[in-house]
């Protein structure tokens, strides 16, 4: 699945705030998230993203 920079994704786990569902910041090797709810920033590998998230929300 194709993913851009501010789409919405939501991922298996859940912020400890309670919202799963991110903002795509950064796409590359590091890919950066921001958490809709909170605005945590968090960083994660392409490989380990691409396995936390369930869906893109529209």
């Amino acid at each position: 699945m194709d993913y851009n920079i501010g789409d919405i994704v939501k991922m298996k786990k859940p912020h400890p705030c309670g919202s799963k569902e991110w903002k795509i910041v950064n796409i590359g090797d590091l890919s950066t998230f921001e958490c809709v709810k909170c605005g945590h920033l968090m960083s994660m590998n392409r490989e380990k993203a691409m396995k936390a998230i369930t869906k893109k929300i529209d």
